[in-house]
């Protein structure tokens, strides 16, 4: 034997290496190749939704901790000495083959936690003396691997419950409607003894056969110490559940979107807080049963956390049906942006010192290179102070306002602090870029809403100059391993912390006047900052609101992009937001950032900075920039007679009989729609009969046609051309204007100044003189419908 051994040694050494490999690789690296479910979890591990499996089971992703109950439970009735054998049991094997050669066919395997594992992993291979065999192998192999925790884990994501149901925490929701972690012994019992024959979960066939083998596992459970009588006694009357259950479905379009953005068949820790995302959904819910009345199917909405702009409540549409498009998620659907982007604009030119709080911004009818711009409303103030017209969120102001600031800086900056749907260069949104010519997300804008509040609260958190991180503009988070720590070192961010506060500070009214359907008063004892926003054609309905704790963004319409009237940011979504914030904790407002404050005397009528000319004065804060401003144009020094009934001056007056006196003068055209809507306004006096108008100033200014306008005049049914109702501004309404067209006379006006006329195609001239003699002319085109 010896001289054999001898004599084959290097064949028996080859040999035993090559088991040894054998036995090294009998053990895939991946032992379950299956397809998981996407499971989609709150921040405390509570889950919100999960998706089916590839193959059509319920199958979660593994787990780490195997609960206790179950464990206990599971080891008692499958493999009692698991923790003490190397992976498979001796004496399990010798009971099985007694029993089965008693039974004279095969009633028990005798197999380990570890070697049912690896049957799962083999996917149940015919149960052979061989199969057996590899099994007891491999079982070893996987106790090298594995702990015996690990090995539990595996069993308990693996084992069939029944049905398409797979794995213990699937079963936990499908049979109990609850987390692994809240099993009782009942349950736990239950789930042990279904792998064992899974068919038994069929409730209605089998419910005595299952609550009998479930209680004998209880008895073993109470004889063996694991549990106390009284758990006994009330885990036995505990019933079988009747039928599977529905998994939850709380967020399910976050759940869709996270499968597509790289997270697809993993267990995800998400952001979300259960209980902050249960009420959102329902006040969407509620406000979505009314809405739908006037054939409004859509809503989404978004809670963040303004300090790591976590999402809190994720509810991406309303349960409306396929046929209205339910599967869209609108939180992040391209949609046009109305007057949501506003606030921003406002800020960036507070933050540049181009306008203060007050100023007055023109309000009139205009057309900037074909653009003509109209408030929701359709009429105009003549002049409105910049922060009232974005409270009322007036389009011709905005314009204004964008024109001055440059869209294409302000496109350059929507995209800095976070817009990233401007996928078009800036010239191809030009000023509509203030009205809703480009579109937006909801996750965008509300994520800058709460960059802004970020910036400004963090603004305090370092003192000295390096106050600001620009990281603080961000995109909203959903994943709660996603890091947001941003250390302050900068010295500026792309919007100042004293801009953001006088921005957030104006929309923090209650009242909004409206641009759309009038007074609206939407009670909180909160202070919020909010902002609506309609798109043209009332498709879109926007509110978003924030403050030192939240921003909350709702978005109101039909994903199919169906108008309908009365569907506007105030009337439809605001609601929505005021409701959402009904239910949050928290009431945390601005501190003022008084580093970048400073103090200035402004013109109450003007808004601007004062001059001696200015009567009525104020005292307000500004940012730093805006120390620059230019002073108040609107105030002039004139002469009046002594009976202040006429304007004259030193040709025609003795200069001690003249009185100078400050007056507040708008240009002609802002005057004509502003002394409507302010009565306290007072006209300029007309010039005494003998006295000439010096034409420092001019009196008049069209309305319409604006300078090289393009016309289009339509036929009348009877073929003929029809006509165009010009229309004239002039300090003195009760002066006669004399109109000429292309040298010819057409008549004159007094009182209102406005004349129909019926130019043929082709370039114009328009000519106005009136009775003081002061000219105005005008070019025009009149185009006969073919190069519109």
């Amino acid at each position: 034997m010896k001289a054999w051994i001898k004599r084959y040694r290097y064949y028996i050494f080859a040999s035993g290496v090559l088991l040894l490999i054998a036995y090294y690789f009998s053990l895939p690296k991946i032992l379950f190749l299956d397809p998981y479910s996407t499971v989609l979890e709150d921040r405390e591990g509570k889950l919100l939704g999960a998706t089916i499996a590839g193959d059509g089971q319920w199958r979660f992703p593994e787990g780490k901790e195997v609960p206790t109950k179950f464990k206990e439970a599971i080891i008692l009735f499958e493999d009692k000495r698991f923790f003490n054998h190397p992976g498979f049991d001796v004496l399990s094997l010798v009971r099985a083959t007694q029993q089965n050669i008693n039974s004279r066919k095969i009633i028990s395997g005798g197999s380990t936690l570890s070697m049912q594992v690896i049957r799962l992993a083999r996917k149940n291979q015919s149960r052979t003396f061989f199969e057996k065999i590899i099994e007891i192998v491999v079982s070893t192999r996987l106790e090298l691997r594995y702990s015996k925790n690990e090995i539990l884990s595996l069993y308990a994501a693996h084992a069939p419950f029944g049905g398409n149901v797979v794995g213990l925490d699937a079963a936990c929701w499908r049979y109990f409607g609850r987390d692994a972690s809240q099993l009782t012994w009942a349950d736990a019992a239950l789930l042990a003894v279904l792998p064992n024959n899974p068919s038994l979960i069929h409730f209605g066939k089998n419910r005595d056969r299952l609550k009998s083998k479930r209680d004998r596992l209880l008895v073993r459970l109470l004889s063996d110490g694991k549990m106390d009588s009284i758990s006994f006694e009330l885990a036995k009357e505990e019933p079988i559940p009747e039928n599977p259950l529905a998994l939850p479905k709380e967020a399910p379009h976050l759940l869709s979107r996270i499968s597509k953005e790289g997270f697809s068949q993993q267990r995800v820790r998400s952001t979300i807080e259960e209980v902050v995302q249960d009420r959102v959904n329902d006040i969407v819910d509620q406000h979505h049963q009314s809405l739908k009345g006037n054939q409004v199917f859509n809503a989404a909405a978004i809670v963040l956390e303004v300090r790591t702009g976590k999402v809190l409540a994720y509810v991406g549409n309303t349960n409306s049906g396929r046929e209205h498009s339910e599967q869209v998620d609108v939180i992040m659907a391209r949609r046009s942006t109305g007057s949501i982007l506003k606030p921003f604009l406002y800020a960036a030119m507070l933050d540049e010192g181009k306008l203060l709080p007050g100023m007055l911004v023109p309000d009139v009818p205009t057309t900037i290179n074909g653009f003509s711009p109209k408030n929701f409303s359709k009429q105009y103030d003549g002049a409105v102070a910049a922060d009232q017209a974005l409270i009322r969120s007036l389009n011709v102001p905005a314009v204004y306002e964008l024109k001055e600031y440059r869209y294409e800086k302000f496109y350059e900056l929507l995209k800095q602090i976070g817009i990233t749907t401007l996928n078009q260069p800036a010239d191809h949104y030009g000023l509509s870029l203030i009205l809703g010519g480009a579109e937006g997300t909801l996750w965008d804008i509300t994520g800058a809403y709460a960059s802004m509040a970020r910036t400004l609260n963090n603004y305090f958190e370092s003192p000295g100059k390096n106050r600001y991180a620009r990281k603080d503009f961000h995109a909203p988070v959903y994943l709660v391993s996603d890091s947001l720590t941003n250390e302050l070192n900068e010295e500026t961010s792309w919007l100042s912390a004293a801009s953001l506060f006088l921005t957030l500070d104006v929309l923090k009214e209650v009242y909004r006047p409206g641009e759309e359907t009038g007074w609206r008063n939407f009670y909180s004892s909160k202070k919020i900052a909010w902002k609506t926003g309609t798109s043209h054609g009332l498709r879109d309905a926007w509110a978003v609101g924030v403050n030192g704790d939240y921003a909350v963004g709702v978005w109101v319409g039909n994903a199919d992009g169906e108008g309908r009237p009365g569907l506007t940011g105030t009337e439809s979504a605001a609601p929505i937001l005021f409701d959402i914030f009904s239910q949050l904790p928290g009431n945390a407002w601005f501190q003022k950032p008084l580093p970048e404050l400073e103090s200035i005397v402004v013109c109450v009528q003007s808004g601007m900075r004062a001059t001696e000319l200015c009567e009525k004065t104020a005292e307000i804060l500004v940012t730093r920039a805006a120390l620059e401003a230019p002073p108040c144009r609107y105030h002039q020094k004139i002469h009046i007679s002594k009976d202040g009934k006429y304007r004259v001056h030193s040709d025609c007056e003795p200069i001690g009989l003249m009185q100078s006196v400050s007056w507040f003068v708008l240009p002609p055209v802002q005057e004509y729609f502003f002394k409507s809507k302010k009565l306290s306004y007072k006209a300029l006096p007309s010039f005494r009969k003998d006295c000439e108008n010096p034409s420092s100033l001019a009196s008049m200014d069209l309305i319409y046609p604006k300078l090289n306008a393009r016309i289009f005049i339509p036929r009348q049914l009877d073929g003929q051309l029809g006509s165009a109702l010009f229309e004239v501004a002039h300090h003195n309404s009760q002066v006669t204007i004399f109109w000429h067209m292309d040298g010819n006379y057409l008549g004159s006006t007094k009182g209102i100044h406005r004349l129909s006329i019926a130019p043929q195609p082709g370039g114009h001239l328009l000519t106005l003189i009136d009775e003081y003699g002061e000219l105005l002319e005008r070019s025009f085109f009149v185009t006969d419908g073919k190069y519109l």
